[in-house]
């Protein structure tokens, strides 16, 4: 068995948590301060997922780019693909903050967003 160390950041107290683990398997936490840490340290040891923002081209006068973000985390395993798969789309103006540019993305249940609202 190995012991893991994790800084928490489900919260922002950023509780000091050690793990003992087998291969993937988590035997036991120390160090959260709430339920919160347990579910944090379960998901960074065994399918760590992030927030994703970045920006796509646009047809736009205005800028040449527009940001988007992922609708929740999604597994870091998807981070790389999702990168260039945005960098490879173009937009169509009128874009508005909130829209759906991507739905479902690789039956992840995230959607990809648009940030910024743009008339042209």
């Amino acid at each position: 068995m190995d012991k893991i160390k994790y800084i928490c950041i489900a919260c922002p107290i950023g509780c000091h948590l050690e793990l003992e683990v087998d291969a993937k398997e988590v035997i036991s936490i120390e160090g959260n301060r709430c339920k919160r840490g347990i579910d944090y340290a379960i998901d960074e040891h065994t399918d760590p997922k992030r927030m994703l923002t970045v920006t796509c081209k646009v047809d736009s006068t205005i800028v040449n780019r527009v940001p988007v973000k992922t609708s929740e985390a999604i597994s870091k395993v998807y981070i790389d693909e999702l990168v260039k798969d945005l960098y490879d789309l173009s937009l169509v103006t009128p874009l508005k903050l909130g829209d759906k540019i991507i739905d479902n993305y690789k039956d992840t249940g995230v959607d990809i967003l648009v940030t910024r609202s743009l008339k042209e």
